[in-house]
């Protein structure tokens, strides 16, 4: 009744209508601003809001029985969204569908132009795409209108119907054997597998001792420093102090006399411009985003920054797997070189850059949408994170189209007795690319001093150094990301929410910027893998990626993918939840804490964000209280510190007894209480990054280190 309705009523106003506008859908009501800043007054632009047509979340929805028909209804809320559409383009001479041109885009316009000509059945309906959100791109894609691509349709309903199928099976299955609440996912839980499987060779590491030689000499104003590598002509490995004794016993008193002196030229090429993956990892090296944050800032700095003359699009599409570069681009940054620096900046033929294999080549590369825009000319207008992030891209890209570095690079060997030394040196010969990108580059690596075989040098001190092997670092966003990449796992637009997750279901927790896996996260895992271990598999995990891609690409058919997978995954569940034990209750534990309320104990339970106290006689009494962290420090209050988080504000940490008692601190407290005086200790940040325990009581100065330094150095002077 409802399309009926909206047909009767606007076919009749529409009939003989005259100079009617176009209407162009876009996603975001950011987006459509901008582009209608450059289409005019004949063009109508409206905002879908993402996604208006999907598989309810209440159900499986899928028919396996026929074809996996997915059961497609309007997203809750978004109808009235909808129905704006369908008014607008009754009274519209043309529909422009722009959604974002990846997968998610090409289906979000196909589910609008089905609901748009179930309507109106004379609807003319065409797709537009760009790679960025300027006046020429918009323009060249409404003169250059084409059809869906339904193979691209295809892929994406295959991998929302192969996602909804493993996810709801899995989840049930951890609701019924270990928790409610719990959730699986595809890609989501190889992610999780890869950060268990970090943290165990983690815990079973062990680390071995092993020492090291280093020589410091001077000539003239200049110190630098040589390494031993090898002695009595082998490659040296230090185990033992009394090893590296015998060692300085046999070199300290002889000669250092040069031996060889290696000069290398080297030209180094720029890297090339950013693809999804390297921007996420980028922003995490360098400005410590997490994945999620860098993407919500490319998005905006896509869809339109207000400039003085109205939104502006400062970069192209921020989802690409491509480092490939348009003409126009190339010639304005080349131009922009030449005018900025010198022509000796500008390579002879424009730097071309290969596209990993399997990476999808339907975008350029992120670059900025005018290199004319540079981020000092553009500051006042961004806020702090889009000004960072804007300035990498338009670094990057800037360099990509840069001259090569020219590099000398000097290796000096040193020999005194049986002992071979090494020192290494680096000087730039023309900076080349690095003239503009210098941040986090190692070139700055220290000159040697003019040296000559058969020179005599003097060491200022020789000293010896104990070591520990260290295990494998813990995942960061950006390290994890580019295994994720590098492994053919996901797509890099879903890498962001994937780790958002992950941390949601508390499966991990951010520690210091790393990775760890929580106890739930681990017995996860562990359930995951041993009954599934080759659905969670990296090579089955990037091999699905591959034949989704061959459905893009019109090479496979959607159907018979999902009916190779299914069917004998289904079996697999059915086998697990015959023979999987039961973990409910695992997670809980008794405490001594005593109920408010009802004076029975409180039981430690983990929750979605964590863990929690809830009273043991649920449900007759259903208190609950975060964990307490220690005892409230104010005299005469009886409460205990606990974790507050306020609503979009940070965290902090107060008394369970607020607003009676209003002790607040923003500094983790410990569970280790003051030697000296019994209150608790927070964790205070000093010089390099490290972490001391310091007693919060007023007067009692008692701190000590949060780890100890196992680091032992002894020098022996000459």
């Amino acid at each position: 009744m409802l399309w009926y309705s909206i047909q009767e009523k606007y076919s009749r106003k529409c009939i003989n209508m005259g100079n009617r506008k176009s209407l162009v859908i876009v996603e975001s009501s950011t987006k459509a601003k901008t582009i209608n800043k450059y289409l005019g007054g004949g063009y109508t632009v409206k905002s879908s809001m993402g996604h208006l047509i999907d598989l309810p979340k209440s159900r499986l929805a899928v028919d396996v029985q026929d074809d996996f028909r997915p059961d497609y209804i309007t997203i809750r809320g978004r109808g009235k969204i909808l129905n704006e559409l369908i008014k607008e383009a009754w009274k519209s001479e043309m529909v422009y569908l722009a959604a974002d041109s990846d997968r998610e885009g090409e289906a979000i316009s196909f589910h609008i132009k089905n609901a748009l000509e179930k309507n109106n059945h004379n609807a003319i309906i065409k797709r537009i795409v760009f790679n960025e959100i300027t006046e020429s791109a918009i323009q060249e894609a409404i003169q250059n209108p084409r059809n869906i691509d339904i193979s691209l349709v295809n892929a994406q309903k295959a991998r929302r119907i192969l996602d909804r199928l493993v996810g709801y099976s899995l989840s049930p299955l951890l609701w019924e054997k270990v928790k409610k609440g719990l959730s699986a996912g595809r890609v989501q839980s190889v992610a999780l597998r890869v950060i268990c499987e970090r943290e165990d060779e983690i815990e079973c590491f062990i680390p071995k001792e092993y020492w090291t030689i280093e020589a410091e000499f001077r000539k003239g104003r200049k110190f630098f420093k040589a390494r031993l590598i090898r002695f009595n002509g082998e490659k040296i490995e230090i185990s033992t102090e009394e090893q590296a004794d015998i060692i300085l016993d046999s070199v300290k008193n002889e000669e250092f006399i040069v031996t060889a002196v290696d000069e290398k030229i080297r030209k180094r090429k720029p890297p090339a411009p950013f693809t999804t993956s390297k921007l996420q990892q980028a922003g995490g090296i360098k400005h410590r985003f997490p994945s999620f944050k860098t993407m919500i800032i490319a998005q905006q700095l896509y869809e339109g920054i207000n400039l003085e003359g109205g939104p502006v699009g400062l970069i192209t599409y921020m989802r690409t797997d491509s480092v490939r570069v348009s003409a126009s681009a190339q010639n304005e940054a080349r131009k922009f070189i030449l005018e900025n620096f010198s022509k000796e900046y500008i390579p002879d033929v424009p730097n071309i850059y290969k596209n990993k294999k399997g990476s999808q080549d339907a975008h350029e590369a992120i670059r900025p949408t005018s290199v004319l825009r540079t981020p000092q000319a553009v500051k006042s207008n961004l806020t702090k994170d889009q000004f960072k992030l804007y300035t990498l891209i338009w670094e990057r890209f800037i360099t990509s189209q840069m001259s090569k570095a020219e590099l000398k690079q000097v290796g000096v060997d040193i020999k005194a007795d049986g002992g071979l030394f090494r020192a290494n040196g680096q000087t730039v010969i023309f900076d080349g690319f690095l003239r503009v990108m210098k941040q986090g580059d190692n070139t700055d690596e220290k000159a040697l001093p003019d040296l000559r075989v058969g020179e005599i040098l003097k060491p200022v001190i020789i000293e010896k150094e104990m070591h520990y092997t260290e295990p494998p670092p813990r995942y960061t966003d950006a390290t994890l990301v580019k295994f994720l990449d590098e492994s053919g796992i996901g797509r890099p637009s879903t890498y962001a929410p994937i780790i958002t997750t992950l941390i949601n279901r508390y499966y991990i927790e951010r520690k210091e910027r790393q990775f760890k896996p929580t106890f739930l996260g681990k017995l996860t895992n562990g359930i995951l893998i041993k009954n599934f271990s080759e659905l969670l598999s990296i090579e089955f995990t990037a091999n699905m990626e591959a034949r989704l891609d061959e459905i893009a690409e019109g090479k496979l058919n959607w159907v018979k993918l999902l009916d190779d997978f299914y069917f004998p995954f289904i079996e697999t569940v059915e086998d697990a939840r015959k023979k999987l034990e039961d973990f409910r209750g695992i997670t809980d534990e008794e405490t001594d804490y005593v109920c408010e309320k009802c004076g029975k104990n409180m039981m430690k339970k983990l929750g979605r964000y964590g863990y929690f106290l809830a009273c043991s006689g649920f449900p007759d009494c259903r208190t609950t209280m975060s964990l307490p962290l220690g005892k409230c420090p104010e005299s005469g209050c009886d409460g205990y510190i606990v974790e507050r988080k306020p609503r979009k504000k940070r965290k902090f940490y107060g008394c369970s007894n607020y607003p009676e008692c209003n002790f607040t601190i923003r500094d983790m407290p410990s569970s280790k209480n003051c030697p000296k005086c019994g209150c608790i200790m927070i964790q205070k940040s000093i010089s390099g990054g490290e972490k001391n325990l310091v007693c919060l009581k007023q007067g009692c100065e008692h701190t000590e280190p949060l780890e100890e330094d196992i680091k032992n150095k002894v020098m022996l002077k000459v």
